[in-house]
């Protein structure tokens, strides 16, 4: 005897809402006070100058200006080191 249904049943299709994460502003693109932007898991990008890290790691900008993004060496806690990128509002 079988121990499931016959039709109408599956174990599959439970998979999340895509949480649309991301760089929003590209280098060069102006922006204004409280704008976001990258979305982001983790410290994949770092806050430079006139830029902050929100909660859920989600950089804004804090002045107006214009995006500008660069690279510095990182020093982990196990002595690896990594290039991170650093994302910066330049005050217009």
């Amino acid at each position: 005897m079988a121990h499931t249904k016959s039709l109408g049943t599956t174990k599959l299709g439970r998979d999340s809402a895509s949480k649309r994460l991301g760089v929003k502003r590209s280098d060069g693109q102006a922006v204004t006070p409280g704008q976001i932007l990258i979305r982001q898991r983790g410290t994949r990008y770092l806050p430079g100058k006139n830029v902050k890290r929100a909660g859920d790691d989600t950089l804004l900008s804090l002045v107006s200006g214009v995006v500008k993004f660069s690279t510095k060496k990182k020093v982990g806690f196990s002595g690896k080191v990594r290039m991170a990128t650093v994302v910066s509002v330049l005050a217009s």
